[in-house]
């Protein structure tokens, strides 16, 4: 999960929740709760500034080593890659995301 991946890596670099919480501008009660594991949606924002102040790409939190391997290796085209990346750095949630997509189908199948 994001929150063990944020708790690992911070864990690493030797910080603590306090310090974490506070070079990244986040809440330290969205960081605790995110690493135990209650808060499992962040923003795609909330892990940047937290992957910055920890010196790694922000996709080592999203995904666990076995499926960044996988990234590498993916059938995705580049238009697709730079779609989804476009979203994700807008602010694009992936509920919000699902949400469009469920939207989309709907439409379709009213037509």
């Amino acid at each position: 999960m994001i929150g063990e991946r944020v708790k690992k890596y911070r864990k690493e670099a030797g910080l603590s929740m306090t310090e974490l919480a506070d070079r990244a501008s986040v809440a330290k009660s969205y960081l605790s709760a995110l690493e135990r594991n209650i808060q499992t949606n962040p923003s795609i924002q909330f892990l940047e500034k937290i992957a910055t102040v920890l010196h790694i790409d922000m996709n080592v939190l999203l995904k666990d080593e076995s499926d960044l391997d996988n990234i590498h290796t993916s059938n995705l085209d580049n238009e697709w890659q730079a779609l989804v990346r476009e979203a994700m750095d807008s602010g694009v949630s992936k509920d919000e995301f699902k949400e469009f997509l469920e939207f989309n189908k709907w439409k379709i199948n009213k037509k």
